[in-house]
């Protein structure tokens, strides 16, 4: 199933999207649904990470360096 979604950008956004349509030969759209797409999975990483902060704190992991000495 798909949705049509309308909105509105600026012209800075909108001079940005054709030169890189053009550059990359990918269509408008394609690149609005990557965006959207990368921009909610970050999101989603976020939501997770909030939620098991507690969890790795309470074990000393506050840090990369302290994940990768615990997995090293």
């Amino acid at each position: 199933m798909t949705a049509t979604l309308s909105i509105r950008i600026n012209k800075e956004l909108q001079d940005l999207l054709e030169q890189t349509s053009k550059r990359t030969g990918k269509p408008k759209s394609d690149l609005v649904r990557e965006a959207l797409q990368r921009q909610l999975d970050i999101e989603s990483f976020r939501q997770v990470r909030k939620s098991i902060l507690p969890f790795a704190e309470a074990e000393g992991i506050l840090t990369e360096n302290d994940v990768w000495r615990d997995i090293s």
